[in-house]
């Protein structure tokens, strides 16, 4: 680890309120400069902090922290909570939640992004990127320092990554993002469109009378490819989808289902507008009635895009094969 290093990673940087950084990084020397000082530095000042990475990156630094250090930690592995990019943010919420819910400075370190994840899986974690910069009150001390391994990621997720973070770490140095693109780059990730499926797909249009029709098509095909526990999961999330369609969207919608390779999918569309763009990101009260279908539908699948604007909204749900 260099001074310099060190000196960026823990010391002359601004912790009032919330701090979201792109930490840009090149080979395990240059990862653990920019990691291990920072989480060093907030067990020595008693910061609760947070280690979400995938494995191996999570034991380089465990390791390198020292057991002693390392117990102070919490560790998870991003491979687990990040599975569905829409259950990181209330993984950072219920960590806020349970170290003072804002009355304490923070540090977190979280890795959404990794070569290898699916493409669709990568465009939901820059429009995760973006929305944590909505998700987090900017009166929250938390500093957030999210590591993107720029020589194994293509150029255009490293650049969005400098779009939907105000902050960068890079080269032992840190300074603003001068292609930070604000709030309104939150309502274009929201609004981002989804590519039309390559292949034909097996289209329902429905109303309230037709959900017990919709399920049965959903189950039909989901248990030819998937084991029944993940098919009836399949099938819950997308009547729930369907269920918000009819009770707030006109009370009509469109189901779409194909199959990609790696994946069964199932869309649906309806003509409404959801203007809360962390919908089903947030955990549900045990008393709200409203915005759970959403949320279960992120519990029980893969992977749940939403994107809404002014001429409807699409729910596209997939569930790897």
């Amino acid at each position: 680890m260099t001074q310099q290093a060190a000196a960026v990673a823990t010391h002359g940087i601004s912790h009032v309120g919330y701090r979201h950084e792109a930490f840009l990084w090149a080979g395990k020397d240059a990862f653990l400069d920019g990691t291990v000082p920072f989480v060093a530095d907030a067990v020595a000042t008693h910061e609760p902090v947070m280690v979400a990475l995938i494995r191996p990156r999570l034991e380089w630094v465990r390791s390198a922290l020292g057991a002693a250090h390392a117990s102070r930690v919490t560790f998870v592995d991003m491979g687990d909570v990040g599975h569905n990019p829409a259950r990181i943010i209330p993984a950072w919420r219920r960590f806020i939640e349970d170290n003072g819910d804002g009355a304490r400075t923070l540090r977190g370190i979280g890795e959404p992004v990794w070569a290898g994840r699916r493409p669709a899986e990568v465009t939901e974690c820059q429009v995760h990127e973006a929305l944590l910069n909505l998700a987090i009150g900017p009166q929250t001390p938390l500093w957030l320092r999210c590591p993107y391994e720029a020589d194994a990621l293509d150029a255009d997720v490293v650049d969005e990554a400098l779009r939907s973070h105000p902050h960068v770490v890079s080269a032992g140095e840190a300074h603003d993002s001068t292609s930070f693109g604000g709030l309104a780059h939150i309502r274009d990730a929201f609004e981002l469109p989804l590519a039309e499926p390559a292949a034909s797909s097996d289209d329902l249009e429905f109303t309230v009378t037709d959900l017990s029709a919709l399920r049965s098509r959903v189950h039909r095909r989901a248990v030819a490819i998937l084991d029944p526990d993940r098919a009836e999961d399949l099938v819950l999330a997308v009547h729930e989808v369907a269920a918000n369609s009819v009770d707030h969207a006109g009370g009509t919608g469109r189901l779409r289902i194909w199959r990609e390779p790696g994946a069964l999918v199932c869309e649906i569309r309806d003509k409404g507008r959801i203007q809360d763009a962390l919908v089903g990101r947030r955990t549900p009260t045990v008393d709200q009635r409203r915005g759970r279908g959403l949320w279960l539908a992120n519990q029980l699948c893969d992977l749940v895009q939403i994107r809404s604007a002014a001429d409807g909204t699409i729910v596209r749900i997939s569930s790897w094969l």
